[in-house]
């Protein structure tokens, strides 16, 4: 392999002329052809026993050049690379200039990591939010435990929102039951939203032992057979049942959880709730410091770098799916998406990725951020922990270089997030905070 010419382009590119002499080429050819011979028939040889030179001679000296090409330009491709010292950051663009049986040369498009700055990345104007709680917050946090404890009870009143009503009920069109729009004793929550718009709020009002008719139109985005039309469900109603909740009290508390009292139970729930809204409020906060940091990039984001990333992004989408035993194709003839749909959507995120990676890198750069081997020695033992794995695994699946380059990037953020400043207040927000204050 040798570099015939090295120069740079517009748009973080540099294209590479390389050269692959006659020995690499031919015995990238030699390769081929063992690996093609045994398929190869010629009269008067056995099969998978046709000299080379005799293929080339019936079918042409060129017969197995492109598949030579195809075998020998990976590892050409890497070695000019690592020549150069060249750290590509997307798919190159190949290009075949010459092949000949003295060797073969190409071109390589590469697209490189971009000359980034930020103009600003301290002090940074940004709202943090802030964490709240209240007892409706805890109530609401109740509720899936109340109504596992709750009991439905038979009452003999007009059916409500909210209660169970117990039906049979047919669907006609045209005077005539349509398929599927048929069910006995069937138990619906009036007001659960679960049948066909208008169904429920006309069973609302019903008592145990009433009939009646009910005039439905289905949407627009049913299914074929039925969207947009106009039918008629004869409903009886065989019961209606009201749920009772159960006394919030200590024995309550007992019977949905782990302790004693009820307002153990409530304070159990208060702090899980906050913690979880903590979660969301840091993360939230995270992501307005790196927008006001995106804000402030001076960058020329190559195109292909983005492209790169999004692809990744659905490779990565299609493994975890396959690790949960979901087949990818599936998913997407189930969502109605195609190939190019899934790369679209992925495309909004990996440009914002991309860029920020080039701003964490140039605040890495410009406050001379370094990760020590300890730094390093921990991740690992992290991942191991996370993962169950050994740290030896862990090291054989990942690459150093780009974990030291992931953890700068991280002290890079936690500097720039360590400097930011509140916007101030108004006026008007400051005296309602102390008006609120003195109230509590």
């Amino acid at each position: 392999m040798n570099i015939k010419s090295n120069e740079k382009k517009e748009n973080s590119a540099i294209e590479l002329v390389i050269e692959v002499s006659a020995a690499e080429f031919d015995a990238a050819i030699n390769k081929v052809y063992n690996k093609q011979k045994k398929n190869i028939m010629v009269p008067g040889f056995r099969k998978g026993k046709v000299p080379r030179k005799m293929v080339e001679k019936m079918y042409g000296a060129q017969v197995f050049f492109e598949d030579a090409v195809e075998e020998a330009y990976p590892a050409a491709y890497d070695a000019a690379l690592k020549e150069a010292g060249i750290v590509p950051v997307a798919y190159p663009k190949l290009e075949i200039v010459e092949v000949s049986k003295d060797g073969f040369t190409f071109k390589a498009l590469v697209t490189v990591q971009p000359e980034a700055s930020v103009k600003e990345y301290k002090g940074l104007v940004v709202a943090k939010p802030e964490v709240k709680v209240t007892a409706a917050d805890v109530k609401a946090e109740m509720k899936p435990y109340i109504d596992r404890a709750s009991r439905l009870v038979s009452v003999d009143r007009k059916a409500k929102k909210g209660d169970v009503a117990v039906i049979d009920f047919e669907g006609f069109k045209d005077g005539v039951a349509f398929e599927g729009g048929k069910g006995e004793n069937y138990s619906l929550e009036l007001g659960s939203g679960t049948f066909v718009p208008g169904f429920e709020e006309q069973v609302i009002g019903m008592k145990a032992g009433e009939e009646k008719d009910l005039d439905i139109t289905f949407p627009e985005n049913y299914t074929a057979d039925l969207a947009g039309a106009a039918v008629v469900f004869k409903v009886k109603v065989n019961e209606v049942k009201e749920r009772q909740e159960p006394a919030l009290d200590d024995e309550f508390a007992k019977d949905v959880s782990e302790f004693d009292t009820l307002d153990e139970f409530k304070k159990d729930l208060k702090e899980k709730l906050k913690a979880r809204r903590q979660q969301q409020a840091d993360r939230d906060y995270e992501a307005a410091v790196i927008d006001a940091l995106l804000e402030n990039l001076v960058c020329d984001v190559p195109e292909a770098m983005v492209d790169y990333r999004a692809d990744k992004m659905v490779e990565e989408q299609a493994m975890r799916m396959q690790q949960n035993g979901l087949n990818f194709q599936d998913y997407l003839k189930y969502m109605g998406l195609s190939m190019d749909d899934v790369r679209a959507q992925a495309k909004t995120a990996a440009d914002r990725a991309v860029r920020t990676a080039l701003a964490l890198d140039a605040v890495a750069k410009a406050e001379g951020i370094e990760v020590t081997q300890e730094e390093l020695d921990a991740e690992v033992k992290r991942l191991a922990e996370q993962f169950n794995v050994t740290e030896e695994q862990v090291r054989e699946v990942t690459n150093e270089s780009d974990m030291k380059q992931d953890l700068g990037s991280k002290k890079a953020l936690e500097l720039v997030k360590a400097s930011a400043k509140k916007p101030a207040k108004k006026k008007e927000e400051a005296q309602a905070e102390t008006t609120e204050a003195q109230g509590e």
